[in-house]
């Protein structure tokens, strides 16, 4: 397909005033789908003053491109290009707060989900009875589609998990395919995380009250061109947002995962200790300072990968932020020592002395290497 549009095969329009519905579409290399699904939509919501509000992660296969060029001849269509940003949920808050019109709705970019049931949608949120109008593949009616017994039987098990820990009553927590009123979602924005790439799950999860929802059945399409955005971190992303829901407010979900890669750190540092002390007889303080070496690098590799991936540093900022990370765990080791020696000598017990100092340096490689290395804003940790 030719990146330029020359002429959409729709009728085209240039409205005025605000729209009554926004229609959000997260995209990342969908530029295959960008005209047929303005099209569908187009004919779908006839009669409606509608806009489409593409965001995109910066595709390189040039999907902005091609919504900009859609927009240059259809005033209903609007393009949001971020750098240096990555996330579905994030990619909805951000179009959604971009929007003026009265109803919002969100849906994929890839033509699985069925633009025929926002007329439906739209009607319902008008009666002013629901908050929240939700296509549901599990609801009576609707379906899967032509998905694999794995993938069916990964989204029952993450859709039933969402429902016990989150107390979620949606048949299809994890839809995709959602209407809104902009007041309730303005009201739940300061409330969500923005992680991950189940936005709907964010917005129950946030909700107090609990929203008021209708779900409408809908048969899940096969994926037409393009690529999944549904990578091997949607667990990690998915665990992130349980988190966040259950103990954000008290420890950051980041926090936790750096605690556990730095327990994963200790295995490995003993392990490298033990081979090379007690098995290749290696003195002792060489085989300590390889095995401190290359601990700090596997939970250096292992944050900059998990805990900080959105951040994510490669090249020359790779290297850097190695010599930060392990100047900064440097300095933690220093406070762990001072502080245990300190307790100790005090007439603290002396497990409780060395747990006092693994705390504080925990908290202080945690903050230092979230500022410095990853420069993450206090308000993202």
């Amino acid at each position: 397909m030719d990146d330029s549009i020359s002429q959409a095969p729709y009728s085209v329009s240039r409205p005025t005033g605000v729209p009554e519905i926004s229609i959000v579409i997260p995209t990342f290399n969908e530029k295959e789908n960008v005209q047929e699904l303005v099209r569908l939509v187009a004919s779908a919501m006839a009669g409606v003053h509608w806009e489409l509000i593409f965001v995109d992660d910066n595709s390189p296969d040039g999907t902005a491109r091609v919504v900009r060029d859609l927009a240059a001849t259809d005033g209903r269509v609007r393009c949001i290009q971020r750098l240096g940003r990555r996330g579905l949920s994030s990619a909805c808050i951000e179009g959604m707060l971009s929007s003026s019109a009265k109803y919002l709705a969100v849906m994929d970019g890839d033509l699985q989900h069925d633009e025929a049931l926002l007329p439906k949608m739209f009607d319902t949120l008008q009666s002013g009875d629901v908050d929240v109008v939700v296509a549901s593949r599990y609801a009576n009616g609707g379906g899967t589609g032509d998905w694999d017994e794995r993938r069916a039987q990964l989204s029952r098990a993450s859709t039933g998990l969402a429902k016990r820990v989150l107390h979620v009553e949606l048949s299809d927590p994890m839809s995709g395919f959602f209407a809104i009123e902009r007041e309730t979602f303005l009201r739940l924005a300061p409330e969500l995380s923005g992680v991950g790439f189940k936005i709907l799950l964010d917005l129950f999860a946030s909700a107090d009250p609990p929203l008021r929802f209708r779900e409408i059945p809908y048969e899940f399409r096969s994926r037409r061109a393009g690529e999944t955005k549904v990578d091997g971190m949607v667990a990690l992303d998915f665990a992130t947002m349980l988190l966040q829901k259950r103990i954000g407010r008290v420890v950051p979900p980041k926090f936790v995962y750096f605690c556990l890669i730095g327990g994963g750190g200790l295995v490995v540092h003993m392990l490298v200790l033990w081979v090379l002390f007690d098995m290749a007889g290696v003195a002792f303080a060489a085989s300590q300072a390889i095995a401190t070496g290359v601990a700090m690098v596997g939970n250096f590799t292992l944050n900059n990968l998990i805990t900080y991936r959105e951040s994510k540093l490669s090249g020359l900022a790779w290297f850097r932020g190695l010599f930060l990370f392990c100047l900064a765990c440097s300095v933690g080791a220093i406070a762990n020592v001072g502080v245990a020696s300190y307790l100790f000598s005090e007439g603290t017990r002396w497990v409780l002395s060395a747990l006092a100092g693994v705390l504080v340096s925990t908290v202080w490689n945690y903050a230092a290497t979230a500022f410095y290395v990853w420069r993450v804003p206090n308000t993202a940790r």
